[in-house]
């Protein structure tokens, strides 16, 4: 390996997460691992979550990606299917879908089944606020017989909802949706073996009510050690990263006052400083936009970020440090530095930097712990 760039991907700490989400809920849990398990590996991921009881996955791609590795627990695709060729696939590879939009109904009513397609198993969504996906309340009652009048729909139909302000604890907004999502229930009369589905990691660790009667929660970014909850870490969750990013330090410079640093100079020394340049940048996932003082770890001790995320490199400012040498190692984000605390600095969220860490980055698996 000729540069020391890589993510190291803790198994034991995934596993940590997905028993302090069990140990929060009396619901089964579906993790979430759509986006590559947001950018973790999603086959691997799913393998090391083997004691989960089911998955959601965004595509019927991931969901067949899942299954040709061998995952054998329930896999409800989120975006459900819009083709009739679609849907072969998600009897073929034994899936879940949401259904969400009246195009879907109209396809499973006019589908053919052969002897071999079974029931499909599928959960309708209601729009209790998102805006995204989903029927109305208006529309649920309606949209529902028509599901249990499909022959192909296997019976019973599972309802869901998604929440768009849980992160936030001081927004009452949650609360509204769950109080649309129980009437709009209410007016369906389910049946007993009827499953629901409302809270995500948010709703599981903020919101009580958002899975005190439910059947499934569906935790995502927990899962990965970052806190769902705005103004909160992850550590009041007890939750570890399972990402760490690495690199090492690849120069050492003394500049002087005045000197500028990286593309455009858009950092100028207010004093003779020590400048480490570390082998890392948006070409490997690094956010562009991280500001000057985002902190970088470097043996054990944060140091701020100077200047612009050049596509290979960065540069940090390290005049106190006592001992430091090229090749000593330097942590982005993960073991000993949060995600979420870089995800600030770059104006964005821990999900896009999970997410954006390049495919020139070599991943390793670990049960480290």
């Amino acid at each position: 390996m000729s540069r020391a760039t890589r993510a190291d991907i803790n198994l034991s700490a995934l596993k940590h997460n997905l028993h302090v989400a069990r140990a929060n809920t009396q619901a089964n849990i579906m993790a979430v691992v759509k986006a590559n398990a947001y950018g973790h590996g999603m086959v691997e991921i799913a393998r090391a979550l083997s004691t989960t009881d089911g998955f959601a996955v965004a595509t019927i791609d991931e969901a067949m990606d899942l299954r040709e590795s061998g995952v054998y627990q329930p896999i409800l695709i989120l975006e459900g299917f819009n083709r009739v060729d679609d849907l072969r696939l998600v009897y073929a590879y034994d899936l879940q879908c949401v259904i969400h939009n009246e195009q879907q109904i109209e396809i499973l009513e006019k589908y053919k089944p052969t002897v071999s397609e079974k029931g499909l198993k599928v959960w309708l969504k209601i729009d209790t606020g998102m805006h995204r996906l989903g029927f109305s309340p208006q529309q649920v009652s309606t949209m529902y017989q028509r599901l249990l009048s499909c022959n192909i729909v296997q019976q019973p139909v599972h309802i869901m909802t998604h929440l768009a302000c849980a992160d936030d604890k001081d927004s009452n907004f949650t609360n509204l949706q769950i109080k649309c999502f129980t009437e709009s229930m209410e007016a369906l009369s389910l049946g007993e073996d009827s499953h629901i589905s409302v809270a995500n990691s948010a709703g599981l660790m903020a919101w009580p009510d958002a899975h005190a009667n439910s059947h499934w929660v569906r935790p995502g970014i927990m899962l990965y050690g970052s806190s769902p909850v705005m103004q909160s870490n992850a550590d009041q969750f007890d939750l570890k990263p399972v990402m760490t990013l690495k690199s090492e330090v690849i120069a050492l410079h003394d500049i002087k006052k005045g000197d500028g640093i990286g593309y455009g100079q858009s950092y100028v020394c207010e004093d003779n400083i020590k400048v480490a340049t570390i082998a890392i940048g948006y070409g490997d996932g690094y956010p562009r936009h991280a500001q000057t003082g985002t902190p970088v770890l470097i043996n054990g001790k944060q140091y701020p970020l100077i200047g612009r995320v050049s596509m290979d490199m960065i540069t940090v400012d390290v005049s106190p440090a006592k001992k430091l040498k090229i090749g000593d190692e330097v942590i982005l984000w993960g073991e000993g530095l949060s995600a979420d605390v870089i995800a600030e600095h770059a104006n964005t969220i821990s999900y896009d930097l999970f997410c954006g860490v390049t495919q020139r980055v070599p991943f390793y698996y670990s049960h480290a712990g």
